[in-house]
């Protein structure tokens, strides 16, 4: 958990050495309709050997802004992870964050002509042969929670790092990336009205 400067110094320096970084979001569920999300409540950084998660209350902190700007709005390191064309627009407009580099794998491996993206648990199966356990009770917390559980901290850790160990698996295999799209953001309201 990132919660000091001096944390956020240090993932800032370990993060933005590497080519690619995992990259995911988790936010508060909403269940009532026509409710809107107020998230991400947090955003997961990994490393192949570190996870750095950091809390997004209705503002963050100082030094948690500039670590996002810093690692984010970069071309590099890449960000990979699955399904995030959500996660991206809620960065965006929750933190006013254009979010560049962005490796979404659920695109990338999926088959032309399929219409189905392929899934961080369908992933692990395919390339480890593994059974990536991804509890859908912990999915659907309160991620807003100003102290997370350890299940909680754990979910979060490794949707971000598995996300990168398939896409060096994938690269390990010979693969390479197709040009990178931006994901596309709303456009601003005119004169500043919406």
């Amino acid at each position: 958990m990132v919660v000091t400067p001096e944390q956020a110094s240090a993932a800032r320096e370990a993060l933005l050495v590497c080519d690619a970084i995992g990259f995911d979001t988790e936010s508060k569920p909403t269940f009532t309709r026509g409710e809107t999300s107020t998230g991400p409540h947090l955003i997961q950084f990994a490393t192949d050997k570190k996870a750095w998660l950091l809390q997004i209350g209705d503002s963050p902190e100082p030094h948690i802004r500039a670590l996002l700007l810093a690692v984010l709005e970069r071309p590099l390191p890449l960000k990979i992870g699955f399904g995030l064309a959500d996660d991206v627009k809620r960065v965006h407009a929750k933190l006013d964050i254009r979010a560049a580099g962005v490796v979404d794998m659920s695109v990338v491996l999926r088959t032309p002509g399929q219409r189905n993206d392929l899934g961080a648990k369908t992933a692990v199966a395919k390339f480890f042969g593994l059974a990536l356990q991804k509890s859908k009770k912990i999915s659907v917390t309160n991620w807003a929670l100003p102290r997370l559980s350890e299940k909680q901290i754990l979910y979060a850790a490794d949707d971000a790092q598995v996300a990168l160990r398939v896409y060096r698996h994938w690269i390990g295999l010979g693969n390479t990336l197709p040009p990178l799209k931006p994901v596309k953001l709303p456009k601003p309201p005119k004169n500043g009205i919406s």
